[in-house]
């Protein structure tokens, strides 16, 4: 079996019965994980009975056991030489991959092919971590031209570039073996063993009551000029915490993990430097998946919002955006972690809803003085609200000067985040530079919260 990067090994697992396979109970930077390595044999990785037994123990021995899964796969698919019990046997992996969602953290890191029916293996884990020169598709370049006549090579139907930019399906692509462990390592650092605990806190050297100086210079006077939100969110959460996955996917919403004040949080932040910060079909997605997943180990979540709504556009509408968008709300609502949200420059219409508005049950909302909470901009609202009257005036300038009068009216009256607050939308109007010592107090007053959740099978969650 070609020898790929491991963690040291604790106990074995399973005997070997297969030299494509290798499970262990393993310490992984310091941290216990049910550890299987699939690679290697006569046809490079194929699951068969024997790999699918040893994959399927090491999941169920991660729930039993309460340590998080994590493993390194370079599979053909499933073995043909064993026939529909080839098919079987990575069936039971991926049930058992399903059963141990949610309660200990799955993770894969793919280090050469992965294709056929075992890559849906890929989209049943927490995070993905691919190696440049891997691979992963259902059907092959063959089976594709086949069937719709279009040529295409591997690496264009499922490299790891098309699955970090386009697909979503890996978290981070990196250069080798080793570099794939440690990122798998440094997501780990940031989550509990399993859904009973809670993620570890870390000591730090960063003062909590600094002010946050670079954050509050970030956001430009010309209020559609963009800029890169992760510089607000470096200089809020703890120094060089800030872990960012899924960067090259929907771009337009920020996603990763950091600490604030040791504690481990989720990040999600609008990204004005991309669509302006728009959601669409695929930033919906990517968000609503991370939300879940953080509230599934009991990382809380701080949001940062600066978006002028969802994208328009006939193509996102009939691709289904009402559905999707939906995703990111019922993830948000579910959640029952510690949520507090900051806007720090606009926060449109629906947007202004989804991105863990009170209504949602935000648990601690707050704005920046200069923010803008509402319907929609003061233009197009005054348009709306104001068509007859500013027609009715000939002068060209003077209709100019009363439509400006109108907006600044209207922002005074609705888009201001002191209205806001004073009907409760928003808890608390603070200056930026307070953002870091308020968010980590108000993190620490909601460090016992509890779930109260009602009891049911599970919530019909719009897929």
């Amino acid at each position: 079996m070609t020898q790929l990067f491991s963690p040291t090994p604790i106990a074995p697992v399973t005997t070997l019965r297969s030299d494509a396979v290798s499970a262990a109970l393993s310490d992984l930077h310091g941290r216990t994980v049910s550890w299987f390595r699939l690679d290697g044999g006569k046809h490079r990785g194929a699951i068969g009975v024997a790999e699918g037994e040893a994959m399927e123990r090491a999941v169920r021995l991660g729930i039993e056991l309460g340590v998080p899964v994590v493993g390194a796969m370079a599979t053909s698919g499933a073995d043909v030489g064993e026939g529909v019990a080839s098919l079987h046997a990575w069936g039971r992996v991926a049930r058992a991959l399903t059963d141990a969602s949610g309660v200990v953290p799955t993770m894969l890191a793919v280090v050469g092919p992965c294709v056929s029916g075992p890559a849906l293996m890929l989209g049943l884990v927490d995070q993905v971590v691919m190696t440049s020169d891997a691979f992963a598709y259902v059907s092959g370049p063959d089976t594709v031209g086949a069937f719709t006549g279009v040529l295409v090579g591997r690496s264009e139907l499922g490299g790891a570039s098309v699955h970090d930019l386009r697909s979503g399906v890996t978290t981070l692509v990196v250069d080798d073996d080793a570099d794939a462990l440690a990122a798998l390592a440094t997501i780990i650092d940031y989550l509990p063993d399993h859904h009973l605990d809670d993620p570890p806190v870390a000591l730090v050297d960063d003062p909590i009551d600094r002010d946050a100086d670079r954050a509050a210079t970030t956001i430009p006077a010309r209020a559609t000029a963009s800029y890169d939100v992760r510089v607000i969110v470096e200089d809020v959460v703890d120094e060089g915490s800030f872990f960012e996955l899924r960067a090259r996917h929907a771009p337009n919403l920020v996603t990763g993990l950091a600490r604030l004040g040791g504690r481990p949080v989720g990040i999600v932040a609008s990204q004005p430097s991309q669509r302006a910060g728009t959601l669409d079909i695929t930033s919906s997605q990517k968000g609503a998946r991370f939300v879940q997943w953080c509230d599934a180990f009991n990382v809380p979540l701080v949001t940062f919002v600066d978006t002028t709504g969802f994208a328009p556009g006939t193509d996102l509408e009939w691709r289904g955006i009402i559905r999707h968008g939906a995703q990111l709300v019922h993830a948000y609502a579910a959640a029952t972690v510690p949520r507090l949200c900051v806007v720090v420059r606009k926060a449109y219409g629906g947007a202004y809803i989804v991105m863990d508005s009170k209504p949602l049950g935000s648990d601690w909302y707050c704005a920046w003085p200069a923010t803008e909470i509402a319907v929609m901009g003061g233009a197009p609202a005054v348009q709306i609200l104001h068509r007859k009257r500013l027609a009715a005036i000939a002068d060209e300038d003077e209709r100019r000067a009363e439509q400006v009068a109108l907006e600044q009216e209207y922002g005074a009256q609705f888009s201001s985040p002191f209205p806001a607050a004073e009907r409760g939308y928003v808890d608390a109007v603070i200056p930026p530079a307070d953002t870091r010592r308020e968010l980590a107090a108000a993190l620490a007053r909601l460090a016992t919260k509890q779930d109260r959740t009602p009891s049911r099978r599970h919530a019909n969650t719009p897929l």
